[in-house]
């Protein structure tokens, strides 16, 4: 691979697997809707737990979507993924035979943070209830955070640069900056993206100890950011996968060129410390902004990180406010996740889906169940509002400290 740096890194495929529905137009329609997936939590053997809400994926069979000797290998959040990947590429306008022609050029990069939680646990109740002849050979695999990015590209025959990135929920925008990085570098394709499902009784255990998640009982009122009455966040399963190639060869192969992943940049602010993640996340929107050209009052539309926690909130309209000047308390801010639950890395990919579709739409989608703005942010609540919107800026931040900004633009 030599490195050209007139390749520009674009979207060309999109694929959803979200509360807020199963296929891209179906998450769409639900997130310029305002339409909220939050409910109370129903998977089998969570109901004593103090976790009342959640996103949960309905309507996904993955029989259905995923051939029988991979379901028996993986766990839900690597299903998610490899079904989203099928939806990408087919959107992308690539078929099998296309992709087999040159398979060292198409890479999978995928961030995770909760791995295969429902796998392991169930493996686990094997191994201690009947005996260790009892646990299946795939434990060893099908729970690692690793999976779907192997998995996927073993299904694919993908021998292309392929990896994870452990960055926290942030992680999910800088996979889909590894992605960028790669076709800049010479690699012609790279599905990217994550997806999570960290509801299984074991994986809800271990989120307990967080004092973000909200354990409110009521779903209109469990996930208000940027309210008095914030309480913390929703989880969710569920994600988004991305292709992402070298816009000349997308054009050239008559592939719709959605939009541009323009800049990226990361920092690290410590595990839960709020207030000081307001220059970090500054200092990250900052270096997007900067690898993108792009100026401040260009920005038309920011997906917030939206965390729900007093605090948390507080540093994230400054930190817009520190980065973008007075422009960050006029240009329109939304978190559709507030209706589809926060998704771990899964979340900001599921908000570069909604940046591109929002961009190609002229449309900023709301933010559900909040109403009562107690921040400096021009928040779009309630519908949807019409924008021409050029330049989105998606923003996430990760329990454990990581902060990520991603610049993407509109296809010309």
């Amino acid at each position: 691979m030599s490195t050209d740096r007139a390749r520009r890194p674009v979207v060309t495929g999109i694929g959803v697997v979200a509360p807020g529905g199963v296929g891209t137009d179906a998450f769409w329609k639900n997130a310029r809707e305002g339409v909220s997936a939050l409910d109370h939590v129903t998977r089998e053997g969570c109901g004593h737990l103090p976790l009342r809400v959640a996103g949960e994926v309905r309507g996904f069979d993955p029989e259905a979507q995923v051939e029988q000797r991979y379901l028996v290998q993986t766990d839900r959040f690597s299903h998610f993924a490899m079904a989203a990947a099928d939806m990408a590429l087919a959107d992308a306008g690539f078929t099998p035979d296309a992709l087999a022609q040159d398979p060292y050029a198409v890479g999978v990069v995928t961030a995770a943070g909760s791995g295969g939680g429902e796998f392991g646990q169930r493996e686990l109740q094997r191994l201690w209830g009947q005996g260790s002849t009892y646990v299946g050979p795939y434990q060893s695999i099908a729970w690692f955070y690793a999976a779907s990015t192997g998995q996927i590209s073993i299904r694919g025959g993908f021998k292309g640069p392929c990896g994870v990135v452990a960055s926290d929920e942030a992680g999910g925008l800088d996979a889909v900056a590894h992605a960028a990085a790669a076709v800049r570098r010479g690699t012609g394709t790279v599905v990217v993206g994550s997806a999570e499902a960290p509801l299984a009784p074991y994986s809800i255990v271990c989120q307990l100890g967080y004092r973000e998640l909200s354990c409110v009982e009521e779903p209109e009122r469990a996930y208000r950011p940027f309210t008095p009455q914030a309480c913390g966040f929703v989880p969710a399963e569920g994600g988004a996968m991305l292709v992402v190639e070298d816009e000349g060869a997308a054009r050239r192969r008559g592939a719709p060129v959605r939009a541009e992943v323009a800049g990226h940049a990361a920092t690290f602010t410590g595990a839960s410390r709020w207030e000081e993640s307001r220059e970090g996340l500054a200092r990250a929107i900052r270096g997007a902004l900067e690898q993108a050209g792009c100026a401040p009052e260009e920005v038309d539309v920011v997906f917030a990180d939206a965390l729900g926690l007093p605090e948390a909130d507080r540093a994230e309209a400054l930190a817009l406010a520190d980065a973008l000047g007075p422009h960050g308390s006029r240009v329109p801010v939304t978190a559709p996740k507030t209706g589809t639950g926060r998704a771990y890395c899964g979340a900001p990919v599921l908000d570069t889906a909604a940046a591109v579709l929002a961009m190609e739409h002229g449309l900023v989608p709301p933010t559900p169940h909040v109403h009562e703005v107690c921040h400096d942010l021009a928040l779009v609540t309630g519908r949807a509002r019409p924008a021409e919107l050029r330049t989105a800026l998606v923003l996430s931040r990760g329990l454990m400290g990581s902060n990520a900004a991603l610049v993407v633009r509109r296809a010309a």
